[in-house]
């Protein structure tokens, strides 16, 4: 991508910067600094319907793809997904641009996207361009959307303030318009932001609170909140269908609640026939005789819960199904995607 991704949401893109950083003093290349963690859980966002009130929360786009660790090395960069896995092979473009960064050690947080024409991130053409689920093809198209800088220059970070560590990504990624780049900060009112985001046709925003440290799972410091819902859930079986392309007339969905599975309903659209075909091949390899939903029907083939969905919709009926679902694409098992878990 040969220019900057335009913010979606405001006009207005300055962003204080602070002073350039300081080389490594030469006579003292040695330091006794922090060690660099092989790996940080990451922090994670809690769903909420409204933003929330007060001047200490920072709003980003919500993106939708793949969250990713880039840890830059002295030895080389590594590129680690939510699940913990190495994919540095499937972001061969990511992983060139974070070399170029001129940073010895470095962890990097943030989400690898695909956009669209319209400048919004594309779950599916992401998942097209890696080959599918499964697939082993590495991603040129993608861009990391860097969001927290979490161990800078032999230091760790995730014990300071968001602002600060906001501060240090900010120098780091200053004009950076490559495979890596800054999400940034959307000035204005979190209500008006989540409404422009509505008209946008986007998934929604993200609050962070400025004064937080890193913290791993999802313990509030971050928000997301939806205009569109977007969520994982299990294929627990399909419906066939002769007259649908691919066999398939419906995947069958459910969701979590403690340690059983309930069936939230049925998704017949957003699958094109290619999907549908690797679908039910799948699907009839991992076919069951016993459902683990409480469902029947003649045209109904269980499977084993397997494969996890990400799945647009917006809302729920009286009676706990999803209203007016579309399949977006399959999760990678080294995502580690959470499925949705009913309270």
């Amino acid at each position: 991508m040969s220019k900057r991704a335009k913010p979606l949401l405001h006009d207005d893109s300055f962003t204080a910067k602070s002073q350039p950083r300081r080389k490594r003093d030469p006579a003292q290349p040695n330091l006794p600094f922090d060690p660099m963690p092989d790996r940080v859980e990451p922090c994670l966002a809690l769903l909420k319907s409204v933003p929330p009130a007060g001047n200490n929360w920072a709003y980003e786009i919500k993106w939708d793809g793949y969250r990713l660790a880039i840890h830059i090395e002295p030895g080389g960069v590594r590129i680690i997904t939510r699940g913990g896995h190495d994919w540095t092979h499937r972001f061969p473009t990511i992983a060139a641009a974070a070399k170029e960064l001129g940073v010895e050690t470095a962890i990097l947080d943030g989400e690898a996207v695909v956009l669209n024409g319209e400048g919004r991130s594309d779950f599916g053409a992401l998942q097209r361009s890696l080959g599918g689920r499964g697939g082993k093809r590495a991603s040129t198209e993608s861009i990391l959307f860097a969001f927290d800088l979490l161990y800078f220059d032999g230091h760790d970070l995730t014990k300071t303030e968001l602002s600060v560590r906001r501060h240090l990504l900010e120098d780091l990624l200053d004009g950076a318009v490559g495979a890596i780049q800054l999400s940034e900060e959307l000035q204005g009112d979190g209500a008006e932001l989540l409404e422009n985001a509505r008209l946008l046709g986007m998934e929604g925003i993200i609050a962070k609170h400025r004064d937080s440290p890193y913290r791993s799972g999802r313990t509030g410091d971050w928000l997301k909140i939806k205009c569109v819902h977007s969520e994982s859930f299990m294929i627990v079986g399909y419906e066939q269908s002769a007259a649908a392309r691919g066999g398939i007339g419906s995947l069958l969905l459910a969701a979590r609640r403690g340690h059983d599975w309930v069936y939230v309903g049925a998704v017949g659209t957003g699958f094109k026939e290619k999907d549908a075909t690797y679908l039910k091949k799948t699907l009839d390899m991992l076919k069951t005789r016993t459902p683990v939903v409480a469902l029947k029907g003649k045209n109904y083939i269980f499977a084993q819960p397997t494969l996890i969905a990400e799945i647009e919709f917006r809302g729920w009926t009286d009676d706990g199904n999803l209203r007016h679902a579309s399949y977006k694409g399959l999760r990678e098992v080294q995502d580690n995607a959470a499925v949705y878990a009913l309270d």
